[in-house]
């Protein structure tokens, strides 16, 4: 199946050189869609003062020369020089009856690349919260659409699982005993553990001291200081596999590619970069100091990689990190889905990397954005102490307030039904509300317009494709049955057949862009589309047979995409609600 804005690039192009000369064969042909047709070709503007000719002239050149008959019902020059151009309801019928035949609705397997994705990133014993919902859902909306295109998607998971802190968790552990019930809130309420561990570090001086001593005794490989740090990394673990499950992300233990790995490296990183010239000692710490970042009254900012105590700290680490990405990984692109606060830093790690060679393989480091979540007052969202919000807590409201919503509707669904709904509803409304915001902008955490039924959101979405599978059991046939043939009549099956021509462009540019926004913004016109159609085109009471069926496989072919779509971003589409 074709994309029609990329066929009708095509043609318009090799009329520009029929008529213009080969030079002008790749030339941009400016395709847009239109109000007053499907597609409109802008090139004529663009050239006009390149050839030094008026608009509608070079318009009229194109067109003489522009073979798309087969594609193309009618061709229009409007305005200054606009081409505009209307597909054949035949050529759609077929386009739309190939995404139908197609499993992949439509979307093409990209040239593998390597790409490694940093995200979610909590940290040991400590809860996860409101913060680290975007950067995990975004994360894995992108991970799941590049590895349908194709890529070979390698997770990180950076958890913080080093450094300082570990000394005092440590040491807590061993006083509250490692199976006790203290121990086991690292399951359930890490939060807590750690500022038990946190009030005896502050309030306690001899237990401060043995905290300090088993840092050191962490930092040097101490056996037995090492298998009660993993301890509690595998306690960790299980609370972060609760979220994930919870959340449905494709996160697991394989991902985890935390601090930690990378701590036999950093000497030799601080190493390699003061024998290039690239790192300097200043004020007693190694820095970096690159071209083009500078602080208050033009002072260079470092990047420091060696603090003057001797210690490494995150930005050593992050070095690390990018150079075994590009190195051993062999990253094509390396996605950083981290809070935008962070792009400083990031962009001064991707600096260094340049300029020690670790990228001359071709690896291009890109920082996903991420904006934050706010509350009804405009500030970041937190709890009215002032904490942040944990992020299991957000879960189990959305699930509740959810399942409140289930239960008045569809008192006739059994508790199990209703209950499952519910989670899928309102984690994929969570979910769908982050992803349908471009992720370095900051939204607004509204549990009402969340869980809205209409609009653009998770359940209006969940709901189209649950009414779309009330009509087969109704029509008493399966989806898969309804194989057409698509025939276009009335304007509402070509707004639909034309609107699903467009699945496979969006995904593609989703992969190019990092923009999963983009994915939502086309389901949920979809879904109007698709209403709008049953409106105005009885489907299972269709005039004839034949009718029924092209309509059918419509349907068929909507709800596919939806459901595809929607898996792509990791919101589930329920049976029925």
């Amino acid at each position: 199946m074709a994309d029609p804005q990329e066929v009708l690039s095509h043609r318009v192009q090799s009329a520009l050189g029929a008529a213009f000369g080969p030079e002008y064969a790749e030339t941009d042909p400016v395709i847009r869609p239109s109000q007053f047709a499907d597609f409109q070709a802008n090139a004529a503007l663009a050239l006009a003062k390149r050839l030094g000719r008026k608009p509608r002239d070079v318009a009229a050149e194109i067109v003489e020369r522009l073979d798309v008959d087969d594609v193309v019902r009618e061709v229009e020059i409007s305005g200054p020089g606009f081409i505009n151009l209307t597909l054949r309801d035949e050529w759609i019928a077929a386009q739309a009856q190939q995404i139908l035949a197609d499993p992949r609705a439509g979307v093409a397997v990209q040239e593998a690349q390597n790409i490694p994705i940093d995200y979610s990133a909590p940290n040991v014993a400590k809860e996860m919260h409101v913060g680290h919902l975007r950067t995990t859902v975004v994360g894995d909306a992108l991970a799941r659409t590049l590895e349908f295109l194709g890529h070979n998607v390698i997770r990180q998971n950076h958890i913080g699982d080093w450094g300082t802190p570990f000394g005092m968790l440590i040491e807590h552990l061993l006083d509250v005993g490692e199976h006790s019930e203290q121990a086991d809130l690292l399951k359930s309420d890490p939060n807590a553990f750690y500022q038990g561990a946190r009030a005896k570090f502050d309030g306690d001086e001899e237990f401060a001291t043995r905290a300090r001593r088993r840092v050191v005794a962490l930092q040097g490989g101490d056996a037995e200081t090492l298998r009660l740090w993993g301890e509690l990394i595998e306690l960790s673990k299980s609370y972060f596999n609760k979220i994930y499950r919870k959340l449905d992300v494709t996160l697991t233990d394989a991902d985890l590619a935390g601090e930690s790995s990378y701590n036999d490296a950093l000497e030799g990183i601080c190493r390699e970069l003061e024998d290039k010239g690239i790192a300097e000692v200043s004020e007693g710490a190694l820095c970096v100091f690159l071209d083009g970042f500078t602080g208050r009254e033009g002072k260079p900012v470092p990047l420091i990689i060696r603090k003057s105590d001797g210690g490494y700290g995150y930005g050593t680490t992050d070095l690390a990190t990018i150079k075994y990405r590009a190195e051993v990984l062999k990253a094509d692109r390396i996605l950083y889905v981290i809070g935008a606060p962070q792009h400083l830093h990031l962009e001064m790690v991707y600096g260094t990397a340049r300029e020690a060679g670790w990228l001359d393989g071709g690896t291009t480091p890109i920082h996903v954005q991420i904006g934050n979540v706010l509350g009804s007052d405009g500030k970041i969202l937190r709890t009215r102490s002032g904490a942040p919000i944990r992020l299991m807590a957000l879960l189990d409201e959305a699930i509740e307030r959810a399942g409140r919503v289930v239960a008045e509707n569809r008192p006739d669904l059994d508790e199990a039904t209703r209950a499952e709904i519910a989670r899928e509803v309102g984690v994929g409304a969570v979910k769908y509300a982050d992803l349908s915001v471009s992720h370095d902008n900051e939204y607004v955490f509204d549990f009402d317009r969340m869980l809205a039924l209409n609009g653009n959101t998770g359940p209006y979405l969940q709901y189209a494709t649950a009414r779309i599978r009330s009509i087969f059991r109704k029509g008493g046939l399966t989806p898969e049955e309804a194989t057409g043939p698509i025939r276009i009549a009335e304007p509402a099956e070509r707004a639909l057949a034309l609107t699903l021509l467009g699945f496979g462009p969006v995904v593609e540019q989703v992969g190019d862009s990092l923009e999963p926004h983009r994915l939502c913004a086309y389901l949920f016109d979809l879904a109007q589309t698709f209403t709008s159609f049953y409106e105005h085109c009885p489907v299972l009471k269709a005039e004839d047979a034949d009718v029924r069926a092209s309509r059918l496989a419509l349907t068929a072919a909507t709800l596919r995409t939806l459901v595809l779509g929607l898996s792509l971003l990791g919101v589930s589409a329920p049976e029925q609600m």
